[in-house]
């Protein structure tokens, strides 16, 4: 008997046991759908995220810039056929005129008499042929320009035509092209407030998020190259300049290009600082043979981390306002130290190796 309850008493605490462990969590503080833990999965999170809307916006940027050449060269050949159109037009109105001449000589010279009258008229039979041969000729040159007349207006048809096609497909591709582009708006404007708030969020803890890596593209630099920070920009405040918004004199150059912009290295180097605080925002300084630094300010996000080597054209990030900007711009600077202070002019800089701003 006694036996028995122990039996019974050993099956009850395992059944106990077992419904402890199905109830447990996997793991305290973690979530099975989250992106922390092992790290194995695809990446996930607001960084990804403002990384895939940048690189759709891209992608949809060239998109447009392909349908953008293709209608201009819809355009150019509509152009071309109404220039043809405008010369067939000259030429008809010059075969128009040549049939009135021809008919004025006629009249003049009593083409349109019956051929009785020019027998009667006739000082003799060589006279009569000889007009009889003059009357053969206007008439077969009025045929020949009936002729011509008719088949130019014939081209002239066609090309009207064609071209008519041609400018009812190029209005058909722009209504497209708006769509496309209103599309592409909206998503560089949701993809650049996206990494902006980030930048701002990750600028005031003071701590960086980390890198959130870019596809690079082909560039075909080599360690030897240098090139601008970034490829496309307009040049705003220069070096030394003076102004309100710096306690002295501005010690780098700025160029002013939207947020989301992917910022270059300049030329082959490590990277020896990422920070995410104080007047410069979110920066990254690098380290290049021969003893210089170059400096990238404001940035909305980095796509290397600390002790990194870049090659010349790699993305190492993108441009944003972040610390005390006024606006979207890359703030760039040559140093011959890692810190502030130690500034020398980039553009001449940058002119000695070879690049032009």
């Amino acid at each position: 008997m006694r036996s028995y309850r122990r039996h019974r008493l050993l099956v009850s605490v395992l059944l106990c046991a077992l419904a402890v462990l199905a109830a447990r969590p996997t793991a305290a503080g973690e979530d099975p759908g989250s992106d922390t833990g092992t790290g194995i999965g695809p990446a996930t999170g607001p960084s990804a995220e403002v990384v895939r809307l940048y690189e759709e916006a891209a992608v949809a940027t060239q998109q447009y810039e392909a349908g953008r050449k293709e209608a201009e060269d819809q355009r150019t050949q509509a152009q071309r056929a109404e220039a043809l159109l405008d010369a067939q037009r000259r030429h008809i109105a010059a075969l128009h005129e040549d049939l009135g001449r021809i008919a004025r000589a006629q009249y003049r010279s009593s083409g349109g008499l019956p051929v009785a009258a020019h027998m009667i008229l006739a000082d003799s039979p060589e006279g009569l042929m000889r007009g009889q041969h003059a009357f053969s000729q206007a008439d077969l040159a009025v045929n020949n320009a009936i002729s011509k007349n008719e088949r130019a207006e014939a081209r002239l048809a066609a090309d009207e035509a064609r071209a008519a096609a041609q400018w009812q497909a190029l209005e058909k591709r722009n209504v497209q092209l708006a769509a496309l582009k209103a599309d592409i708006e909206q998503k560089l404007e949701t993809a650049r407030s996206e990494l902006q708030g980030q930048a701002d969020a990750a600028v005031a803890s003071g701590a960086c998020r980390g890198a959130v890596r870019l596809d690079q593209p082909e560039t075909g630099f080599t360690d030897g190259d240098w090139v601008a920070p970034v490829e496309t920009y307009e040049l705003s405040a220069s070096y030394g300049s003076g102004g309100a918004r710096w306690s002295s004199r501005h010690t780098g150059q700025d160029f002013a290009v939207p947020i989301g912009t992917p910022v270059r290295a300049v030329g082959a180097g490590r990277v020896v600082k990422v920070s995410c605080g104080g007047p410069f925002g979110m920066e990254i300084v690098i380290k290049h043979a021969g003893g210089y630094y170059t400096q990238y300010a404001h940035l909305a996000s980095l796509a290397v981390d600390q002790g990194e080597r870049v090659g010349a054209g790699q993305w190492i990030g993108q441009s944003g306002t972040t610390g005390n900007s006024t606006g979207p711009h890359l703030h760039f600077e040559a140093r011959v130290t890692p810190e502030s202070g130690s500034a020398v002019n980039p553009v001449s800089w940058l002119s000695a190796r070879g690049v032009s701003l």
